[in-house]
């Protein structure tokens, strides 16, 4: 009796990618790697965060905390933002970052390698109007990251801060802050914040 190696043809998987939904870069898809903790913030997801900041995007300097794919800093650019500086410590997602900035023309935003509490453990050359703080679930990082964003003077009065977590997460949150829109989509759970010192 032979024994039959068969092999087993492997579905191709699809690239991962995302559509930039708004502004100047709409429909404009972009590929990111296959990262486990990568989540791309979903379209409607992004689409009603966006709504929320409509009135605020325009000329606003955001951090992009976490950003992954890179779908929430690129938005941002797309409808206005002057710049936005990407954090994330992921090696193969960071040298994609860079690449999209270059297929895009952009020169507004910054992409730094670095473990994003790391990053907010020093002091900014300058302070925010908007960050997006979308990390990985269920490790325990929302609420680190806001008391360093609060505590090392990273946020302009008033300043806006995107959280989003899973669909059961209550975003503990310094005393000066205060939950302004909060919603769910799925497993998803998405919060804007407004900074208010004194």
């Amino acid at each position: 009796m032979h024994s039959l190696n068969v092999r087993v043809k492997k579905r191709p998987r699809r690239p991962q990618q995302l559509r930039i939904i708004g502004g100047t870069w709409r429909g404009r898809k972009l590929r990111f790697p296959e990262i486990e903790t990568l989540r791309p913030t979903p379209d409607r997801v992004r689409e009603t965060l966006f709504n929320w900041l409509a009135p605020v995007i325009e000329g606003a300097k955001c951090l992009d905390l976490y950003a992954g794919s890179g779908a929430l800093g690129f938005e941002a650019l797309s409808r206005g933002a002057s710049s936005v500086v990407m954090v994330d410590s992921d090696a193969r997602a960071v040298a994609r970052l860079r690449e999209h900035a270059h297929t895009l023309h952009t020169s507004s935003a910054e992409i730094i390698r670095a473990d994003a509490l790391a990053y907010l453990a020093s002091a900014p050359l300058g302070a925010f109007d908007i960050v997006f703080l979308d990390p990985p679930f269920r490790q325990g990082l929302i609420a680190p990251a806001c008391q360093a964003l609060e505590k090392h003077g990273w946020l302009k009065p008033g300043a806006y801060v995107y959280m989003e977590a899973e669909a059961d997460y209550a975003p503990p949150m310094p005393d000066n802050w205060r939950i302004i829109k909060s919603k769910q989509a799925g497993q998803v759970g998405y919060h804007l914040a407004r900074h208010n010192p004194g």
